[in-house]
Formats: structure tokens, C-alpha cells, sequence
């Protein structure tokens, strides 16, 4: 047992690790900032967060421990139970701000999209593991499609569109990844270019327009109301300057001028507070963090591993990506928070969790390699 033990420390990959619990103690010293500005300091948010870091941490290191190649093996029924997560939210779950997509046990929020998306790609991961050694027909892009779109589906009928773009984009990617032809790839883009098109004419309601064309004028006619958002966070962007205002100093987040702080434009304060240098390390951490997982696929000897680490990879990348464009104003507010920084519970412990579960998958493959 202590053998094991002494293996696991030694395989484990501490700088990945390292590099995710920087980017969480980032978004920490952010979340104690903005409790500065309330009338009574109220530290509730930062003991929630520390909370949820520790919660995520720990689990990081027990899926760490749980044989991934098992889960695979289960991916179908783990796919079954992400259908019942999404239904039952939609039956169960409390609405906020029009999007039901929450369960409240014992005063936590618990948003089971985002172990939907560990489980989406667990069971993508599977399925185009696989198809490696097949030849790549309709069938099999259908059939992958289909596995993502009922699941996108629901979703959609909370309504998130951000995490239903999320799961189509994890899709994709693994998509692109599986080695089908260039002519599926092709015909893929223009049927989803056709499904937007069919979505703005006849699903898309007035205030989700107004938020995709935000984007074009996000700071005059609509700075009071689809842009405000935008427009203020793209002002504490641009306050920051290159050392930043200080901790507890940005105006923007101290004095309220900027919504959801410490959610969907944390990054903003980051930049508004501690400026161009913070913004540096920030990117720097995810950097590191991107580069280890790259490093880490060479050394893999299965495709489910590759399809995996990859996979984890585009669902932090796109989130990242999405999110600090909503901070400068090149996409539209959709609710995506920061990975590792942003303030909430299931974000924090589901990406800790698929963190854990890569770790399992270099783990074994350093002892096999």
C-alpha cells in the first residue's frame, strides 16, 4: 500500500495541479476584494469559495484514485445519468434569472450541467475511441451527434445556450479529432449555420438577439441595456492599466457600476485591480496549464486517454475563451464563468473532478510508458 502510495506522489503531475490551484487562489483573492465593497464586510462568498476549492481539491485526489478506464467501461449507463440530471433539474430545479438549471440542497447551488460536461466527454471520449481502428461513416458522425444533441437539448429548454454552445463545441472538437473526413467537417459547419439561422428566425427570444448584437455596438444604444454589462466591464478592463488599481481600489467592482463580479466578469476585475501584470499571470497560469496537457498526450498509449485530455482541454480552452471575450466585448453575455477563478461551487468541483480524472489517465500511463 505505501509502495502505491509513494508512486502515485511520484507520478502525479504536481505542476498541472499547481497550476489549477493557482488560477482558483487568483479568482479567491478577487472574490475577498469585491466583499470589500459591501456596506457590512461580509465574507460569506469567500468562505463559500474556500469551501468549494478544498471540496474540489479533495475529490481531484479521490477520481485521481478511481480507474478512469472503468468509468469508461460504464460510459453508457454514465450517459443515462446525465439525461436524469438535465430532466430532473428541468422538473425539480429552481429558477434564476429565468434559467432553470439549479437544485438548492442545504442553501448550495448545485448545477448539474457542469458534471454533464465532465460525462459528455467521458462518454465522446468512449465512443471515438471506439471508432479509431473503423472506418468513419455518417452513421458514426450521426450517431455522435445525436449522443450530444439530446443532451444540448435539455439544456436548451432550461434555457442556457452557453452551455449547450459548450457541449456542441466539446463535440466538435472530438469530432475533429477522430479522423473523419474532411467533407463530414465541412457538411457539419453548414448544417449548424443553418440551425443558428433557423433558431434566431424562430426560437431565439428578443432579449437573446439583443445580446448577440450587442457585440457589433456594445457601447452606445445599449449602454443601458444589453451593453451595460459589457460596457462596464470593458471600462474596468481598460482602467486597469499596467500595475492595476490595487486590491480593493477598482471602481468599477468596489462601487457596484459592474454586475455579476465575482461570476461571469471576474476576469474585468482582475484587469481593473491588478492591470496588465495580473492579466499576464492569469494567462501565464492557464498557459502552463494547457501546455502540461499537451505534454502529457504524448505519453499516452490509448486513444479513450487522448480523447480524454483533449477533450478536457477544449472544454477549459472554450470557457476561458468565452469567457474573457464577454469581459472585452467580442462575444455576448451567455453566463460562462472562468475555470478555476470564477466564484460558484459547480463549476469549481466539476473541473477539479475532471482534473482528477486526467491525472488518473497520466498516472497510468507514466507507470506503463
Amino acid at each position: 500500500m505505501l509502495g502505491r502510495l509513494r508512486v502515485y506522489v511520484k507520478k502525479f503531475d504536481w505542476i498541472l495541479f499547481l497550476a489549477a490551484l493557482l488560477l482558483s487562489l487568483f479568482g479567491l483573492i478577487e472574490i475577498y476584494s469585491i466583499a470589500l465593497s459591501q456596506e457590512t464586510l461580509d465574507l460569506l462568498n469567500f468562505k463559500k469559495q474556500i469551501f468549494f476549492i478544498s471540496s474540489g481539491v479533495a475529490l481531484m485526489f479521490i477520481f485521481s484514485l478511481v480507474d478512469v478506464y472503468f468509468l469508461k467501461s460504464i460510459s453508457r449507463y454514465l450517459y443515462i445519468l446525465a439525461g436524469l440530471l438535465l430532466v430532473s433539474v428541468l422538473l425539480f430545479g429552481t429558477s434564476i434569472r429565468g434559467t432553470t438549471g439549479w437544485f438548492y440542497i442545504f442553501g448550495f447551488g448545485i448545477q448539474p450541467v457542469e458534471i454533464v460536461k465532465v460525462l459528455l466527454i467521458l462518454c465522446l471520449g468512449s465512443y471515438f475511441a471506439n471508432l479509431s481502428t473503423r472506418v468513419k461513416r455518417w452513421g458514426h458522425l450521426l450517431t455522435s451527434a445525436v449522443i450530444t444533441a439530446v443532451l444540448a437539448g435539455l439544456v436548451i429548454l432550461q434555457p442556457d445556450f452557453g452551455s449547450a454552445f459548450i457541449l456542441l463545441f466539446v463535440w466538435f472538437v472530438l469530432l475533429l479529432l477522430s479522423g473523419f473526413k474532411y467533407k463530414y467537417i465541412i457538411s457539419v459547419v453548414l448544417i449548424g449555420i443553418i440551425i443558428f439561422a433557423s433558431l434566431w428566425m424562430f426560437f431565439f427570444k428578443d432579449y437573446q438577439k439583443q445580446r448577440i448584437l450587442t457585440l457589433v455596438n456594445p457601447g452606445q444604444e445599449n449602454t443601458l441595456d444589453q451593453g451595460y454589462n459589457v460596457s462596464q466591464a470593458m471600462i474596468a478592463v481598460g482602467s486597469g492599466g499596467v500595475i492595476g488599481r490595487g486590491i480593493g481600489f477598482g471602481s468599477q467592482s468596489q462601487l457596484k457600476f459592474l454586475p455579476e463580479a465575482q461570476n461571469d466578469f471576474i476576469f474585468a476585475v482582475i484587469a481593473e485591480e491588478l492591470g496588465f501584470l495580473g492579466v499576464f499571470l492569469l494567462l501565464g497560469f492557464f498557459l502552463i496549464f494547457f501546455i502540461r496537457l499537451l505534454q502529457s498526450v504524448k505519453k499516452i498509449n490509448n486513444d479513450f486517454g487522448i480523447f480524454f485530455i483533449l477533450g478536457g482541454l477544449g472544454l477549459i480552452f472554450i470557457q476561458m475563451f468565452i469567457n474573457i471575450g464577454m469581459n472585452i466585448g467580442i462575444f455576448p453575455v451567455v453566463g460562462i464563468s472562468l475555470p478555476y477563478v470564477s466564484y460558484g461551487g459547480s463549476s469549481i468541483i466539476s473541473s477539479f473532478i475532471l482534473l482528477g480524472l486526467i491525472q488518473n489517465i497520466i498516472i497510468q500511463s507514466k507507470i506503463k510508458y
